[in-house]
């Protein structure tokens, strides 16, 4: 037991090691990227600062399998350099129960990222939208969901307009059965419209079949006007609908089911966001995976020479892995493949060739 503990405790180290150095590397080069993006906006060196401690935590968890795979050639390599790994098969220990310790650890780091670190990623890329969005264009849009159907805000210099819709399109282009309320800059509000169809055009909304009160009156019910077709000034696009609910990532995974449930009762395709939570949930088994092909070649002795090409075939293996399961992710979204085969296949597929490898190499 107190071997486990020792090999736990390395691996732990050498992770944590690794993120600590592949956070700062990203932390720099984001900075780079925020000046770069935000040139030529009324941004402060503190508010870019700001935006990159919200952006970086995003880029550190999607790259925590290729973390992994380095620990683990980190590990190994010193084990082998200081005969540990020797001394541990001397003693009675075969290399695959010296990999216990490793796996249950990547494995409780995976469960620990998808239940609280994945909602922090979460929290802090729905925040850096938000605030990068306000010094691109001094105005944001977002929508929700509800048992009440779907809510979008879009805003601007005049003020902003809070957007109910009981039904939509897949892209949010076409609402039905909408109502548009306006607010002017100090929010007070100044105009309601309801129509029977709502339809995204250049520049604006157009609303048919409309009624629309001024609720600067004081009489609203008494102002109406009921029109054929009414065009409804608005900045948004096609594109910027979509990113505002397109991108799984912004939801916490505990959020994920009943966002689906919105999405598919508003009439939107959730399949990404179905592929998304299932990625995540084969999260653990990913880290188990590069855990099981970085020892695979490395748990050898430093004198029998190769070492050079036997790292760089581990981490050649590691991230064909990596980039594997991205395009398997990709293939779900767009409905190439079925969803569960694009999660589970890449995970548990290298599970089984990396044990097949070590069975050959150890006991072969």
């Amino acid at each position: 037991m107190t071997l486990y503990f020792y090999f736990a405790r390395k691996f732990l180290k050498f992770f944590a090691a690794v993120f600590i150095i592949f956070f700062i590397i990203l932390f720099l080069l984001d900075t780079i990227e925020q000046l770069r993006k935000f040139d030529g906006a009324d941004i402060g060196f503190t508010d870019v600062m700001r935006l990159s401690l919200l952006s970086v935590p995003a880029s550190a968890y999607r790259i925590l399998p290729l973390i992994t795979i380095l620990a683990t050639l980190a590990m190994f390599m010193g084990l082998a350099r200081s005969s540990e790994l020797v001394v541990t098969r001397a003693a009675g220990r075969s290399g695959l129960k010296s990999l216990t310790a490793p796996i249950l650890v990547a494995l409780l780091i995976g469960l620990v990222s998808v239940s609280i670190l994945n909602p922090i990623v979460a929290g802090t890329i729905k925040q850096y939208e938000l605030e990068a969005s306000k010094f691109l264009n001094g105005r944001a849009s977002t929508l929700s969901f509800s048992s009440e159907g779907l809510w979008l805000r879009q805003g601007g210099a005049s003020g902003q307009t809070v957007i109910n819709a009981l039904g939509s399109n897949l892209d949010g282009t076409q609402l039905n059965h909408v109502s548009f309320y306006s607010f002017s800059p100090d929010g007070d509000p100044v105009q309601r419209i309801e129509a029977d169809t709502a339809e995204l055009v250049v520049g604006a909304w157009v609303a048919h079949n409309a009624k629309v009160w001024d609720l600067r009156s004081t009489n609203p019910e008494r102002t109406k006007q009921t029109l054929d077709e009414l065009r409804i000034e608005s900045q948004l696009t096609r594109d910027q609908i979509r990113d505002s609910f397109g991108t799984p990532s912004t939801i916490p995974i505990w959020d994920l089911p009943a966002f689906i449930a919105r999405l598919d009762h508003a009439g939107f395709s959730a399949l990404q966001h179905r592929v998304w939570f299932q990625m995540e949930i084969t999260l653990p088994l990913m880290l188990v995976a590069m855990v099981l092909l970085g020892s695979a070649l490395t748990m050898r002795h430093t004198r029998l020479g190769g070492t050079g090409l036997v790292v760089l075939i581990s981490v050649l293996m590691g991230f064909s892995l990596f980039f594997i399961r991205n395009f398997a992710q990709v293939l779900g979204e767009n409905n190439q493949i079925p969803v569960l085969l694009a999660a589970w296949a890449p995970p548990v597929s290298a599970i089984m060739i990396a044990l097949a490898l070590l069975l050959h190499w150890e006991d072969g």
